[in-house]
């Protein structure tokens, strides 16, 4: 793996250059400062070989019931922040936006991470609607479209132009210098609402528009009951949140490399209480059927795949260490082309992995 170059196609191929060589080699020299693999995402294959030695682990396979508790106590508490906060002084409001709605809005869409994968109850429908649940507080749809593409993400990881969870050539190529990586890390909210619209873009489902619909429903409650200010609360708390904030740093943490030669990576530090362990990052995508309520058991279980591997106490330092060194960008994404573009097309065509 590095940046540029080219890579061995991963399927059968003539003595000429195939559609597939030729579709990869113009991806790569469109973009050579990416990190681009020589082979397949890493999970799957190394999913089996730990299963294979180590099989008590499908024990803990399926769903976490207390997952739907948690997000209806955290919704609760949002409400009742609201309530508290009636009248508070401007910096009161302000600070309590920041640390309480941020962590606890955040902490909701690591909610509907988990939910996406059906990790909180039994039925796809359960899942969905908790997602919706679980997004309410964000005052911003995006449960719906966020399972569509978290699911392609996790087959497809690396993937050009399917896994939207890489920056753009725009975001590399403009938030270099570390003034800019802070404006990018504040942007992140944007960012991620914004570039699947660009890069692959997807026709809503009937799914979108009921999270749509319950949003909309929702925020005008919030806004007739407590007023503009209440709504703000929110819907700062989200921006914050997933903008320059502790709980934040996993979106750099979990993929973007800072060791040459790996593009997943976990963190092992007390945030993970407030992430439905989100942090084990590796443990989550070798073992996407187990919840994040089990993860530290994967890692428990099989450490000889993951206690020597590079990882994270501190996602303080991980945001820091992105803005402060000039060596990674958002440039410093593994990507890899396994599918010919006719594919994606198809793929795309029929909605996605999930509609």
């Amino acid at each position: 793996m590095g940046k540029g170059g080219c890579a061995k196609a991963g399927v059968a191929a003539s003595n000429d250059l195939s559609t597939f060589e030729k579709e990869r080699e113009e991806k790569i020299q469109a973009e050579p400062r990416f990190y681009w693999a020589h082979d397949e995402e890493p999970h799957r294959r190394r999913k089996q070989e730990i299963l294979k030695k180590h099989p008590s682990l499908k024990q803990y396979m399926g769903i976490d019931p207390s997952t739907k508790f948690k997000v209806i106590f955290w919704l609760s508490f949002q409400l009742l922040s609201l309530h508290l906060l009636q009248g508070a002084p401007w910096y009161t409001w302000l600070f309590c936006c920041y640390t309480l709605s941020g962590s606890i809005n955040h902490m909701m869409t690591l909610a509907m991470h988990e939910l996406s994968h059906n990790l909180g109850a039994k039925g796809v429908m359960s899942n969905r609607f908790l997602a919706i649940l679980a997004n309410l507080p964000m005052c911003l749809p995006a449960a719906a479209s966020f399972k569509r593409y978290h699911m392609e993400h996790h087959k497809f990881q690396g993937e050009d132009v399917v896994d939207v969870d890489i920056p753009t050539e725009f975001e590399g190529w403009f938030f270099h210098s570390a003034p800019r990586k802070v404006l990018w890390c504040f942007l992140q909210p944007a960012f991620y609402s914004l570039r699947p619209l660009a890069v692959n873009p997807k026709k809503p489902t009937r799914w979108e528009l009921i999270n749509i619909l319950c949003i909309v429903v929702f925020d005008l409650m919030i806004l007739y009951v407590w007023g503009i200010r209440g709504l703000l609360y929110l819907t700062l708390g989200t921006i914050f949140g997933m903008g320059i904030h502790p709980v934040a740093g996993h979106f750099i943490a979990e993929h973007y490399v800072m060791n040459e030669g790996q593009e997943t990576y976990s963190y092992y530090g007390p945030l993970n209480w407030l992430t439905f362990n989100v942090g084990y990052h590796n443990e989550h995508h070798d073992f996407a059927n187990i919840s994040g309520k089990h993860l530290p058991d994967v890692r428990r279980i099989a450490p000889e795949y993951y206690d020597e591997m590079p990882h994270y106490h501190s996602w303080v330092k991980v945001i820091w260490d992105y803005i402060m060194d000039s060596n990674i960008s958002p440039y410093s994404r593994v990507k890899r082309v396994t599918m010919e573009n006719k594919e994606i097309e198809d793929l795309r065509a029929r909605g996605g992995l999930v509609k």
